[in-house]
């Protein structure tokens, strides 16, 4: 994209403009990915002070049963099960970009579990499943986008955004499921 805009800005003699609008909208960049590493941040402390207090794996017991279902082949207390919860609770709270280190050491120890190294497990592909289904509840990333642009009430999406997401998952999980089963029935 950016090739093309300076092929066409050179075809239309446009070359001022165009370094007029890279001069200007780098500091708007710059600016916004400072603002989004604060969030980040915050919530990968939180996060970390949770995990070191032991509150991660108390939360996990708390919801051992959904993630006993979700995936079953994971032993209780494997380090897998805490990374699976903080990449989560941190999507939930819509701090995508924290949640991916998790995400990454989750699979890490997801894949101490894989019997078939090159081939991913029904608990890895479930895992990103989820996360693609972009479970959130508070996405203050798009908060904090809306209030950047002028937004009257930026967290007037939060409703919308609790029932797509919930509708989302319900349909990946659901539909993940449906295609474990179908190709366990086929071997």
């Amino acid at each position: 994209m950016i090739t093309i805009g300076i092929i066409g800005s050179i075809a239309f003699n446009n070359l001022g403009e165009l370094n007029k609008v890279i001069l200007s909208e780098t500091s708007s960049g710059i600016d916004f990915a400072i603002s989004l590493a604060g969030i980040m941040a915050l919530w990968m402390g939180i996060m970390n002070i949770a995990k070191e207090s032991g509150l991660i794996e108390k939360i996990g017991e708390k919801l051992s049963g959904i993630m006993k279902l979700l995936f079953p082949t994971v032993p209780k207390g494997h380090k897998a099960m805490s990374y699976i919860v903080m990449n989560i609770a941190l999507n939930m709270l819509g701090a995508g970009n924290g949640a991916t280190a998790f995400g990454l050491k989750a699979m890490d120890e997801l894949q101490t579990l894989n019997s078939k190294k090159d081939t991913a497990t029904n608990d890895m592909i479930m895992f990103l499943v989820i996360n693609i289904s972009s479970v959130q509840i508070v996405p203050f990333t798009i908060i904090k986008l809306r209030m950047d642009m002028g937004s009257r009430n930026p967290s007037e999406i939060i409703i919308t955004t609790l029932f797509a997401t919930l509708i989302s998952t319900i349909v990946a999980i659901l539909s993940c499921r449906f295609f474990q089963k179908r190709r366990r029935e086929k071997i």
